[in-house]
This record gives structure tokens, C-alpha cells and sequence, in this order.
């Protein structure tokens, strides 16, 4: 029986070059195609006489397998379309009810929002401590308009 031109310790190699490739490359599934390379070789070590065809279909087969499994515990977009306020802070803060910290006068004032404190917009004159609800945004000032 003639020896094999492809030994575990290719495989292998094979599956750390993979693994490599995914460090500059990442989500592209190839750690997961290496580990079809790593249990290929592991194969090869435990049953080291079979052909390069056999090897082959076996790596095909175990990569096919590792990429499906790869799409299957793939994190779904971490962005939501729907409700995307990324770099717009201000916007998650619509609807929500403050305390004016200054008077708002001439339609400017401050108001606490957690441990910030926003320019806010409103219409009219109140006093410091009127409660506002946020309802838009203009730049870096919370559009209010009292309870």
C-alpha cells in the first residue's frame, strides 16, 4: 500500500493557517473550516492510511458542516434598522419627562437628564423645577414642551 502524499501534520498546518487567516479576516467563517482542517488531520493520525481522495471528500464534507454551523451561531446584526440612535444620543431621550434645572426663559434653559445636564428648547416661559417632556431634537438642545 503506498503511502500517502498528505499526513496529519498538513492538516493541521492547514487548520492553523485557518486559524491565522481569521485574525485579519474575521466572521468570515475560516476558524470554523480550519477546525474541519484540525479534526481532518485528527482523522489522519488515528487512521493514517487513507488516500488523498478519501481526505478530501472527508475535508469537504467536515467543512461544509463547520460553515452551515458557523452561519447558525453567527450573532444576528447588532444594529437594529429600526431603532438605531447610534452617535444620535440625543433621539433616545424622546418621550421621556425631565426636570427643567434652570428657568426656561426666552425659550432656552437646562434640564437634568441622568447624571447630564441638556440645553433644552421650549416654548415660553417656566420656572426651574417644571416637569417637560422631550419631543424632538435640534442640534444639541432637547425640544421640550410642558406637562
Amino acid at each position: 500500500m503506498e503511502q500517502p502524499y498528505l499526513h496529519f501534520w498538513h492538516w493541521w498546518a492547514l487548520a492553523l493557517l485557518l486559524g491565522g487567516l481569521e485574525m485579519f479576516l474575521p466572521g468570515a467563517a475560516f476558524l470554523w473550516v480550519g477546525g474541519a482542517a484540525a479534526l481532518t488531520g485528527l482523522v489522519m493520525f488515528v487512521a493514517p492510511g487513507l488516500g488523498e481522495s478519501v481526505q478530501l471528500m472527508l475535508f469537504g464534507a467536515l467543512a461544509v458542516v463547520a460553515f452551515l454551523t458557523s452561519r447558525r451561531f453567527a450573532r444576528p446584526d447588532a444594529l437594529d434598522e429600526g431603532n438605531n440612535t447610534l452617535n444620535r444620543r440625543g433621539e433616545q431621550y424622546i418621550g421621556q419627562w425631565l426636570m427643567l434645572e434652570t428657568p426656561l426663559s426666552n425659550g432656552h434653559g437646562r434640564a437634568r437628564l441622568g447624571d447630564s445636564s441638556w440645553p433644552v428648547l421650549g416654548d415660553g416661559e417656566l420656572p426651574a423645577g417644571t416637569r417637560v417632556k422631550v419631543v424632538g431634537i435640534d442640534g444639541v438642545n432637547l425640544r421640550v414642551v410642558a406637562e
